[in-house]
């Protein structure tokens, strides 16, 4: 008779925890549980309920993955410099916040090691700040053109902000290098309001509202942009983004009105996949394609709350039961 051992090549193990890695269909009891789990890969991507921002906001700007994420200004109303860490789990709120309280702006870079740029304070502003994982540093004298609404991506070092609106749309192109903001070359189509993913050298930009709202999409190779023929399965703007530019995931958005449709880019074209559990519009978004988070937004209110993404392919546990 064929053993457990014999087909995994490993015994049933009696943990405490469930483990962090697993062998796909690997089998152990979780003796602080009291149940029988195994290990699987997810056959489709789905959203599961995350732990709730403590200062529910809009136009959020962001950092970071989905077990060590950042999240920082927004509006409430009034404006916020709220900033509050992701362990995975729950949000810690991390005092003072950002020097120059604002919505509508850039980020990039990670929890510890973050740089938040333009946005709004009741007028466009330039000011670019860099976050250690306690407190946030004005970097003088901030971007070359003021904006909001702009999309960045990359890290604090390589950093990169592109689209927004200054007193019309716009299509600007500035790249960072951890102290000052150089110009490149401009977006194909102005907008603002769009969403980003990438590093500096590999920059991905698309929806927004030019207007009217688009899907169009560009590719940066750190000099100059390409528009990708393969535009959004749904047009919109103010939407959460992950991942980088040959694989990322765009969720939520402003139709206009809230939408919950997500959609992975796989450096070609666009396809739609599961939907959020809440749609939600000018809502923050961080991480990569298979591993994201979505947090705060509108629906018809301002709300805290905060979805996770498991792509296709992502470990996940299932409790054995007997019936």
């Amino acid at each position: 008779m064929a053993t457990y051992k014999g087909i995994q090549g490993f015994t049933i193990q009696n943990l405490s925890a469930d483990p962090s890695n697993f062998e796909e269909g690997q089998v152990w009891y979780n003796s602080t549980s009291n149940v029988w789990k195994v290990g699987e890969l997810t056959t489709a991507g789905a959203w599961a309920t995350g732990g709730d921002l403590n200062t529910a906001r809009i136009q959020i700007g962001t950092a970071g993955t989905q077990t060590a994420g950042l999240a920082f200004g927004g509006n409430l109303p009034p404006f916020s410099g709220a900033t509050e860490e992701y362990n995975g789990a729950t949000w810690t709120t991390v005092p003072p916040g950002l020097n120059t309280v604002r919505s509508a702006m850039g980020g990039a870079g990670t929890q510890t090691a973050a740089v938040a740029f333009g946005g709004y304070t009741g007028s466009t502003t330039g000011a670019t700040e860099e976050y250690n994982g306690a407190t946030w540093t004005t970097v003088p004298p901030g971007l070359n053109t003021a904006r909001s609404g702009l999309a960045g991506c990359g890290t604090q070092t390589a950093g990169l902000a592109f689209g927004g609106y200054t007193t019309t749309f716009s299509g600007v192109t500035e790249e960072y290098n951890g102290s000052t903001w150089t110009n490149s070359n401009n977006l194909i189509t102005a907008r603002t309001e769009l969403a980003g993913a990438g590093i500096q050298t590999a920059g991905l930009a698309f929806g927004g509202n030019v207007p009217p709202v688009t899907g169009a999409t560009e590719e940066y190779n750190g000099i100059s942009w390409a528009t990708n023929p393969g535009s959004m399965n749904t047009a919109r703007r103010e939407m959460g983004a992950s991942g980088i530019q040959t694989a990322a995931l765009a969720f939520g958005g402003n139709l206009p009105g809230s939408s919950a449709a997500t959609e992975e880019y796989n450096g070609s074209t666009w396809t739609s996949t599961t939907s959020m559990a809440t749609a939600r519009k000018a809502l923050g978004g961080l991480g990569t394609q298979s591993s994201a988070l979505g947090m705060g937004g509108e629906t018809t209110v301002i709300v805290a709350t905060t979805e996770e993404w498991l792509g296709a392919g992502s470990p996940t546990t299932k409790t054995i039961t007997v019936s």
